[in-house]
């Protein structure tokens, strides 16, 4: 594609965030408006010119697109390296994009374990069994999944927490009933033995003292 610029010109429905560009009278391309601030009208340009404006706007894209996915919440690296071959961009691409959010500090795996287990205990507690079940498939290696994971003793706080609605719940049963009802609970949430006999035996000592 060799020939003159004619002309560049702001798409309007895509909010003027790219530019079509015009060689010889014709349309040639669409890149972002910040790579096509860099052309000039009257400018030569060749197919290698082209090819290589062309990759940067797709570098550029990549980028975005993962900057967009990191928006709503922390990611692991394959949640991102996923959803960027969802929109088909190249691998080499998609390395070069992750090396550069490593750079930043908005790729990291370490960090994003300790915040899944902080955002569980948060919210909604679960058992290490479980959460390391969900470190792994979001691509996190097993040690670092096994050392984001909390101590026993804040385990058994998490399973006293995570039944507290379901003791409520179950606080009229037979005593019984109520432990294997209420342990069933915690174990199907990923508890252990140990954490989960210490919050049954919490919440049925309250429910006896209603």
């Amino acid at each position: 594609m060799d020939g003159i610029i004619t002309a560049v010109e702001a798409q309007v429905r895509r909010g003027g965030r790219r530019s079509n560009v015009y060689v010889d009278g014709r349309f040639a391309f669409a890149v972002s408006t910040e790579i096509a601030a860099s052309l000039r009208v009257g400018s030569a340009v060749n197919s290698e010119a082209v090819t290589r404006l062309l990759d940067e706007d797709q570098r550029a894209r990549c980028y975005d697109a993962a900057l967009r996915f990191l928006g709503a919440r922390p990611r692991s690296e394959r949640e991102i390296r996923d959803r960027l071959a969802r929109h088909e961009f190249a691998a080499s691409m998609v390395d070069s994009t992750i090396e550069r959010l490593r750079r930043i500090g908005l790729v990291d795996d370490t960090a994003f374990a300790e915040y899944w287990v902080e955002q569980r205990s948060t919210h909604r507690p679960r058992g290490g069994r479980l959460i390391k079940q969900e470190l792994r498939a979001k691509g996190i290696d097993a040690e670092v999944a096994s050392a984001a994971l909390p101590a026993d003793g804040d385990e058994a706080e998490g399973a006293y927490r995570a039944a507290a609605r379901k003791a409520q719940s179950l606080r009229l049963l037979d005593e019984r009933t109520f432990r294997q009802r209420l342990g069933g609970f915690l174990q199907r949430r990923g508890f252990d033995y140990e954490a989960t006999r210490t919050a049954v035996n919490r919440h049925w000592a309250e429910a006896s003292q209603q």
